[in-house]
């Protein structure tokens, strides 16, 4: 029985963490410098102390049980708290300045969250921030005019490391019938976004006649549209926004592929700052949950529907989740 009021070993968990972040507890061993040995008596302890199995054979991968998944959430968080606390008492903290750019897309989503935790573990560094496209931003690490960039991942060109992947989704106004035209009014960001191209492949293969309405690198542009009733568009599941929509199969439209969210990093000479940021990017949409619309309802803020979520480095431990 485990004594439920006994703190948690903090070394313990950034083991467990390593072995979810790595699928093994090899290569787990090797990140935090400890034997294999070790690291399966630092579980077994564990599991004793939160009296739950959190690990399950699959072949020879080491996946996550239901209750290690949710193990995992708590022990990130407990790992983040205690360097930030360490951070707030260290007198050698980072300080300077560092450049980061986001598509507008992302930002209202997951920059409040990451600019949140840098700034309480990095009150000396000041963050000035761009919001422009991906293609943009991809060009201002080129020319060394950002540090680090949160962008949509190209799989073409493998741009960039993937840190999340949500689906993309159909989405119209949720109080008018813009999906049943027979002609589709599209809205879209410029001829080579990768979600336009896709939404195009998707139309195309359904026999779906549509026009483009609407192009615009504003993400608050092509909301307008589709919540005025003027157009359809596509969005990631992070920018659902009430009084969407979300077409499914019921509506006639195809699956469209997933929406893979990367970090990019520039050439700098501050490189501590940027990793520092790139962890606080990570941790922080690891923690971050999108409410989820049914197919074919209406975005439901309240409802707070998590489960169509995918976070890449918890989907590690599960492939195919």
């Amino acid at each position: 029985m485990a004594k439920m009021n006994a703190p948690l070993d903090l070394d313990q968990l950034q083991t467990f963490v390593a072995i979810a972040d790595t699928g093994s507890f090899t290569r787990a061993a090797e990140e935090v410098h400890r034997t294999q040995s070790a690291v399966s008596m630092q579980m077994r302890r564990l599991e004793e102390r939160i009296g739950k199995p959190l690990f399950e054979k699959d072949g020879r991968t080491n996946r996550l049980t239901e209750d290690g998944e949710r193990l995992l959430a708590y022990a990130r968080r407990l790992l983040y708290l205690n360097r930030e606390t360490l951070a707030a008492f260290d007198d050698r903290r980072l300080e300077g300045t560092i450049r980061i750019g986001t598509p507008d897309d992302y930002a209202d989503r997951f920059l409040p969250e990451i600019m949140a935790r840098f700034a309480r573990s990095n009150p000396r560094v000041e963050l000035t921030v761009i919001c422009e496209p991906t293609q943009g931003l991809v060009e201002h690490i080129k020319r060394g005019n950002l540090d680090l960039a949160l962008v949509t991942h190209n799989d073409a060109r493998g741009q960039s490391e993937v840190v999340r992947r949500e689906p993309l989704l159909w989405v119209s106004s949720a109080n008018h019938a813009t999906h049943e035209q027979e002609v589709l009014p599209m809205a879209f960001g410029r001829p080579n976004c990768v979600w336009r191209r896709a939404a195009c492949d998707v139309l195309s293969e359904m026999g779906r006649d549509y026009r483009v309405l609407f192009t615009s690198f504003s993400a608050t542009v092509i909301a307008a549209a589709v919540l005025s009733g003027l157009a359809i568009s596509v969005l990631p599941e992070c920018a659902l926004r009430p009084g969407m929509r979300v077409l499914g199969e019921a509506d006639g439209f195809g699956a469209l592929p997933d929406c893979s969210i990367g970090i990019m990093r520039g050439q700098t000479s501050r490189p501590e700052i940027v990793e520092a940021l790139a962890r606080h990017i990570i941790e922080s949409l690891d923690n971050i949950s999108v409410p989820v619309a049914e197919e074919t309802g209406s975005v439901d803020f309240a409802a707070l529907t998590f489960s169509r979520m995918k976070k890449v480095r918890t989907s590690q431990m599960a492939p195919g989740w």
